[in-house]
């Protein structure tokens, strides 16, 4: 299976309850399709008493099941706690967003995004000093405001 494929089978279950199992996952969204994998990430902590991070991931083996899922699932409630189900994101690099150690003006993919062509540059200095040498008078446009109700035709 692809990653892409792998992916629109695949949802995030968040808001659970540290007695949430995978065996209890797996019960609870088996009606909805076969389920492939059940993923629980353990705490960031390792000596915690936490068993989870109090999300999880369940991989279907159909993605018409994943989001038979969501439908179903989403703000229902499970060990007295209300669920959040929702199609599963792709995992960020390390070295992009946020918690980088790389600078963002330094990432591959910034300069993609937001490059400025030269021939963009050059007009946008044109356009400044053709501004700068009629500067406008800040006064322009409020002639008669003085004046109240709408204006006469």
């Amino acid at each position: 299976m692809t990653e892409q494929a792998r992916l629109k089978s695949t949802i995030y279950v968040g808001g659970l309850d540290q007695a949430v199992t995978m065996h209890t996952l797996a019960e609870a969204f088996v009606p909805f399709g076969e389920v492939v994998d059940i993923t629980l990430p353990n705490p960031d902590v390792p000596n915690s008493k936490e068993i989870h991070r109090g999300f999880g991931y369940v991989e279907f083996d159909l993605p018409g099941d994943a989001k038979e899922a969501i439908d179903n699932m989403d703000g229902s409630e499970l060990y007295g706690r209300t669920i959040k189900v929702a199609a599963a994101k792709p995992q960020k690099d390390s070295n992009e967003g946020l918690g980088s150690k790389t600078a963002i003006w330094q990432q591959e993919g910034y300069l993609a995004k937001h490059a400025v062509s030269e021939e963009d540059r050059t007009a946008a200095d044109q356009a400044k000093m053709a501004a700068d040498e009629h500067p406008q008078d800040p006064m322009q446009g409020l002639e008669e405001l003085d004046v109240a109700g709408p204006k006469p035709e």
